[in-house]
């Protein structure tokens, strides 16, 4: 899976699931902008320049891009800064998320919730994901590649309203760029992965009385902790994707970490395959 020359964008990799997409990129021999909000560490660990130095440590080249996807301007500014120095873009990895409130929403009916849950979750997720790429396709040549993170929220009901209509918008505009692109052979896919090891989950799990980590959703699922794919086990998936010449094949779909797994025969970092589900209550 040799990705040496190529050149992508990971957007939200200060930490979590894009952190470890950019690494696994990196890992590959791929150049990486990584870009994100936290140039300093805060409560959570992580920052751009921490992801950077990381992406070089794995074999590529990682540049550190902080970028607030909230602003049009600052976004476009980074691909401007892409056209400059690169002769193309290769990948573009769209994982920008935050809404620091989701957490206490979760559960909650809409009409409980404020009217600005929306921008929250569609804003800085869904409407983020169609500006990055708006600006990355006139870089991509033939080949090019757009991922964008969504979630099984996309096709039943989690957490909230908003949630789930951010992640089934984001689908939907997969499958239309895709009808779009495919004449400029540029493939676009949405990935759902399952529950992911982030720094956010570490923190938010408990230990149950037998030593095990868990983590509890208000609406009374439990998650093993132990079970969780690692941020870099999606990467691989979107690595899979990126070298495999026949993806154009399946443009537009919904690909779960998963099923990747399955068809191109990779394992998470500690060698394990993880269930679809961590769910054990």
């Amino acid at each position: 899976m040799d990705l040496t020359g190529r050149v992508a964008v990971v957007t939200g990799a200060s930490r979590g699931v894009g952190k470890g997409i950019a690494i696994e990129l990196g890992a590959a021999g791929a150049t990486v902008y990584v870009t994100g909000r936290s140039t300093e560490p805060g409560p959570l660990p992580g920052t751009v320049g921490e992801t950077a130095a990381a992406v070089t440590e794995a074999g590529g080249t990682g540049i550190a891009v902080a970028c607030d996807h909230r602003d049009d301007e600052q976004i476009a500014a980074l691909f401007t800064r892409i056209a400059e120095e690169q002769s193309g873009l290769d990948i573009l990895v769209n994982n920008v998320f935050s809404s620091p409130d989701l957490a206490q929403w979760v559960g909650r009916p809409f009409w409980e919730l404020p009217v600005g849950a929306w921008d929250q979750v569609v804003g800085l997720g869904t409407r983020a994901h169609y500006v990055a790429s708006v600006h990355a396709v006139p870089l991509m040549p033939a080949g090019g590649m757009i991922v964008n993170l969504s979630s099984p929220g996309a096709a039943e009901y989690q957490t909230n309203v908003v949630y789930g209509v951010g992640k089934a918008a984001t689908d939907k505009m997969t499958a239309d760029m895709a009808v779009e692109l495919k004449a400029r052979a540029v493939s676009v896919f949405s990935i759902w992965p399952g529950l992911v090891r982030t720094e956010f989950l570490l923190a938010a799990a408990r230990t149950t009385d037998d030593g095990r980590r868990v983590l509890d959703f208000p609406d009374g699922r439990v998650f093993e902790v132990g079970l969780a794919e690692s941020p870099r086990f999606i990467g691989r998936g979107v690595v899979a994707l990126a070298t495999d010449p026949a993806r154009l094949d399946r443009t537009g779909g919904v690909e779960t970490t998963a099923g990747l797994a399955e068809r191109y025969g990779f394992t998470d970092v500690d060698g394990s395959t993880p269930p679809a589900s961590a769910q054990v209550g």
